[in-house]
């Protein structure tokens, strides 16, 4: 994708999720109470980068599945947001949950009940969705299920024939392992531009050098960008490392969300017609904002 300015929908697809945040500032303690600060946030990989590339003032659309016990929720929430949201409701799974607990450094621990998420399949899909779309981002979730695969695959065949260019956050380290690091790689073929962060790149990539990973991800992908969260980002295009941009300083209050909202801002600058260089540097922007907020949102206007 060049700079040039390109206008038109971002339609994600992934994950709504409801976020349970435990903020803990002593280490948790076994068999007795660890006091904490506990907050039900709306959340979601694909759920959370839609609402930032929105917060940027891009036509963003969000494909998800969610449980009917909150739909309604969600769905306000993303439309408060400034969110397109094309949910389907799930009669028989609950939306997804995650609780994140949140250490004194800002460092969190997930653990995550998929629910009605990893049931988004093809059946799910409306090519009418693709309609002035510009950008089509695939959060790495849809990957560690068979019809999430099956899903990506089908849209990812559209995007293309219909020359909208598709990038891929891998999500996550531990369902990849869970998977096949093979079986992902063979999935995210194709994909033009691929946003992991650096524990995620050095798994795809098979090496421990960020900078090797950033390169050897983009001579497969087209486009890499690597996250290295307080630290910034770098940028690669086509085996060549094109620049390390430095983090954006914040007092950090929470890390849940951050590397979505890095993405929500890389891809909002991208459609606005920033370079790859500019738009790393815009979601570092927006990846710094995320972690003074509780949640993986940005705040809403008051």
């Amino acid at each position: 994708m060049s700079g040039q300015a390109l206008g038109g929908a971002l339609l994600v697809i992934g994950d709504v999720v409801t976020d349970i945040v435990a903020l803990h500032a002593n280490a948790l303690a076994p068999d007795t109470d660890t006091a904490a600060r506990i907050a039900f946030r709306p959340g979601g990989s694909g759920a959370n980068t839609a609402a930032w590339a929105a917060s940027s003032g891009t036509e963003v659309r969000l494909l998800a599945r969610v449980g009917a016990n909150s739909a309604d929720w969600h769905r306000d929430e993303l439309r408060v947001a400034g969110v397109g949201a094309h949910l389907v409701v799930d009669r028989e799974a609950a939306t997804a949950v995650v609780i994140s607990l949140v250490d004194a450094a800002a460092e969190r621990t997930l653990v995550t009940d998929s629910g009605a998420a990893v049931r988004l399949g093809r059946c799910d899909w409306d090519a009418a969705l693709l309609d002035g779309a510009a950008h089509v981002h695939l959060s790495g979730y849809l990957y560690f299920t068979e019809r999430g695969r099956q899903l990506a695959a089908t849209v990812h065949a559209a995007a293309r024939e219909a020359g909208i260019p598709v990038s891929v956050d891998p999500a996550s380290t531990g369902f990849i392992e869970r998977l096949g690091l093979l079986v992902f790689l063979a999935a995210v073929d194709g994909v033009g531009l691929i946003l992991p962060n650096l524990a995620e790149a050095r798994l795809l990539a098979g090496t421990p050098d960020q900078v090797a990973a950033a390169e050897r991800l983009s001579a497969r992908h087209g486009e890499a960008v690597v996250t290295l969260g307080a630290a910034g980002a770098l940028a690669a295009r086509e085996g060549t490392l094109l620049a390390r941009v430095p983090g954006v300083a914040a007092r950090a209050v929470d890390s849940t969300g951050a590397g979505d909202a890095f993405t929500g801002g890389f891809l909002a600058a991208r459609l606005a017609g920033a370079d790859l260089v500019e738009a790393t540097e815009a979601g570092c922007r927006t990846g710094a904002a995320a972690v003074e907020v509780l949640g993986g949102r940005p705040p809403l206007p008051c």
